[in-house]
């Protein structure tokens, strides 16, 4: 799935599944559970052990049906790893300039996170694709909705905190896309082989959303 086909599925779906601690084993799987429940968007987290072989399995087995990405990218070593094992998108924790142009160069999507008004304006001017508001959990829906009022123009992520009863008010107040991990990967589930449970996780999110 190239550039224009991933940013717009994300478009479509407004959800980007955060794969966090998986096992190996499990990840082509998981990927099979997500695109069966509609979800067709996935980052997989640099500080899951074999991240990076992850992302590669998953370009090689699902990139032409599912925009795979690398999340929790640090710095510029991480970006360029990440790129090298074949992510169509970045996803950070920070708000690094230096990541965030060296990926607008390369033509790889970049949502860096930031938290207050200052980081994301820097992010946007730096390049991002859309801006992550990290931790959109802990600041609230309250928080997002009052940073749209001066910053409707740079698309928003929010991340962390979405579930089928709050999606549709994230996506009322106006927000480009959201990042959902363990309330959607669910490691339990996930171990034990349950995959179903994330099929009908994602299809329940996505019902919720529209």
């Amino acid at each position: 799935m190239n550039r224009e086909q991933g940013l717009k599925e994300i478009e479509r779906t407004r959800i980007i599944a955060i794969v966090r601690g998986v096992q190996e084993a499990h990840i082509l799987s998981l990927a099979d559970a997500l695109l069966k429940g509609g979800i067709t968007v996935m980052e997989v987290t640099l500080n899951t052990p074999g991240a990076l072989r992850m992302i590669s399995e998953l370009q090689n087995k699902s990139g032409k049906h599912m925009f795979i990405g690398a999340g929790t990218v640090l710095d510029l070593e991480d970006a360029k790893k990440a790129i090298q094992a074949g992510a169509s998108f970045l996803v950070t924790p920070n708000m690094d300039e230096e990541v965030i142009r060296h990926a607008s160069t390369e033509g790889i999507p970049i949502f860096p996170g930031a938290m207050t008004p200052t980081e994301i304006v820097k992010a946007w001017k730096a390049g991002a694709t859309a801006v992550k508001v990290f931790p959109s959990a802990s600041l609230g829906l309250t928080y997002i909705k009052e940073l749209m009022g001066p910053l409707d123009q740079i698309p928003l992520i929010a991340v962390g905190g979405v579930t089928e009863e709050n999606i549709k008010q994230f996506l009322n107040i106006g927000c480009y896309g959201l990042g959902i991990g363990g309330s959607l990967i669910n490691l339990k589930e996930i171990e034990a082989g349950r995959f179903d449970w994330v099929t009908d996780k994602a299809a329940s999110l996505l019902a919720a959303s529209r």
